[in-house]
């Protein structure tokens, strides 16, 4: 019981914060003029242009300075694994922020080079990966409870860090294309997270980890307040590479890299989407789909934006329990 209050606590201060944070942060962006520039080619969200990003700091600073004041009020230990998240969840915040602010600067869609993104990424997974080997329990294997197989991958296991860390944040953010839809995908990934956090009792720190999911589940709904269709802001590369880097960090810390294909369904159905369909037009100069990601595709349909996004959520929380009776309960 004491756990679930804590948890329940701990998503409610985290949407509290996130809510009121955004009544003060969207004027400021609209200040800074940190206009979002619309994609031409879908002709429903030329009425978007102008509208702030960045907005990921809306859930980000809140979460941080939650867990911070958690920290040093020592509601929360410290452990390692905690340390892994927050650093993971800050490096990535900055990595995007710097992407969002250079495109501002630039007027135009490009900020940082895909080689400039993957150096900073590699820093990133090379600092994680040792952390990883040295200070926790960790080992480099790759495990498929059901079927009783392990792979030790070694010095590979580093490489597999990144290549979750570098795709899991560029899956969520090809996915942040409609109000609302990464946003709340996120917070449904992250509250299966929270819960598998919360019952692998065997990882040092793992309550720690389950309540940062649950201040970072609260913080995104109060983001939601404000992206859900008309959105008022958008939570731009600074919201979006954050929670798909942090997402993949959690299930490398918690032994359940696999089940994040699973938690994380919609965000590889967007990504595979993309691939078939640049795969499918090189070979044969023909498309599948009317666009891509695919929830451009229904919106080619004629289905309203509103419905996607709720036909995604259903779509990813049916995905994320299924993962959560497979990884806790079976």
């Amino acid at each position: 019981m004491l756990t679930l209050t804590k948890s329940l606590f701990a998503l409610m201060i985290g949407f509290i914060s996130a809510a009121v944070f955004g009544f003060i942060a969207i004027p400021f962006l609209k200040k800074l003029k940190a206009g979002q520039r619309i994609n031409v080619y879908v002709e429903a969200h030329k009425a978007k242009a102008g509208t702030p990003t960045m907005g990921g700091l809306i859930f980000i600073i809140p979460t941080f300075a939650i867990m911070l004041f958690l920290l040093l009020t020592k509601k929360i230990e410290y452990s390692v694994n905690l340390v892994i998240v927050l650093y993971v969840f800050i490096s990535y915040a900055l990595i995007g922020f710097l992407d969002d602010f250079i495109s501002l600067k630039r007027k135009m869609n490009k900020g940082l080079t895909q080689f400039q993104k993957l150096f900073l990424q590699l820093i990133v997974a090379l600092v994680f990966y040792i952390l990883f080997r040295q200070f926790t329990d960790g080992d480099s294997y790759l495990r498929i409870s059901a079927l009783g197989i392990e792979w030790n991958l070694g010095w590979f296991y580093g490489v597999f860090i990144l290549f979750l860390l570098v795709g899991t944040s560029n899956a969520v953010n090809l996915t942040d294309g409609l109000d609302g839809l990464a946003g709340g995908l996120s917070a449904i990934s992250f509250l299966a997270f929270g819960l598998i956090a919360m019952g692998s009792w065997w990882i040092e720190g793992n309550a720690d980890m389950g309540i940062f999911c649950f201040v970072l589940v609260g913080a995104i709904i109060g983001f939601l307040v404000y992206n859900t269709n008309p959105a008022k802001v958008f939570m731009g590369d600074t919201g979006s590479l954050t929670l798909g880097a942090t997402m993949a960090t959690i299930a490398i810390l918690t032994s359940h890299e696999l089940s994040l294909v699973l938690i994380g369904g919609v965000f590889v159905i967007e990504t595979l989407s993309v691939m078939i369909q640049v795969s499918y037009y090189t070979l044969f100069k023909k498309r599948v789909f009317l666009m891509t990601p695919i929830h451009h595709h229904f919106e080619k349909l004629g289905w309203r934006e509103p419905d996607i996004v709720k036909m995604f959520w259903i779509v990813g929380f049916i995905l994320s329990m299924l993962a959560l009776i497979y990884g806790v309960w079976i």
